[in-house]
């Protein structure tokens, strides 16, 4: 078993990553309040950073496979930035989803195992749309 070592640098920035999330979120709620995005924005990205580490990140954003995603999400993050919140979120939606599109079966192995509620996503319903989903991935 693979074990995951949990130091204070990555508890910081899963809390930040989780922050961004959460004023992201709140930004979205707030009818694209810019200020909240922005805000969600900045430390989503400084928490993937600490969680992951600087050079991990750099290389992931920086994958020839990934540049489609990374160019969207960073043109999304400066529209929020210079006040078009609703441009801004589309772009970062849609750069998040190429970026992150590998993850999604690791996702669902996890939601799988959660004590409570993995047994929702482990009715064959379910497992049948994920396995539909599990090895595709958004084109790029």
């Amino acid at each position: 078993m693979v074990s995951f070592e949990m130091n204070d640098r990555k508890k910081i920035g899963l809390g930040l990553t989780g922050f961004g999330i959460f004023f992201s979120f709140l930004g979205i709620i707030f009818f694209f309040d810019k200020g909240l995005l922005a805000m969600g924005n900045i430390l989503f990205l400084s928490g993937v950073m600490l969680t992951i580490g600087l050079k991990s990140t750099m290389q992931f954003f920086m994958k020839r496979q990934n540049y489609k995603g990374t160019i969207s999400f960073g043109v999304g993050f400066f529209f929020v930035l210079i006040g078009w919140p609703i441009i801004g979120m589309i772009l970062e939606a849609y750069g998040f989803i190429v970026l992150f599109s590998g993850f999604w079966p690791t996702l669902a192995v996890f939601l799988q195992r959660i004590p409570i509620l993995g047994w929702i996503f482990q009715q064959p319903f379910v497992t049948s749309f994920m396995d539909k989903y599990r090895s595709k991935r958004v084109p790029v």
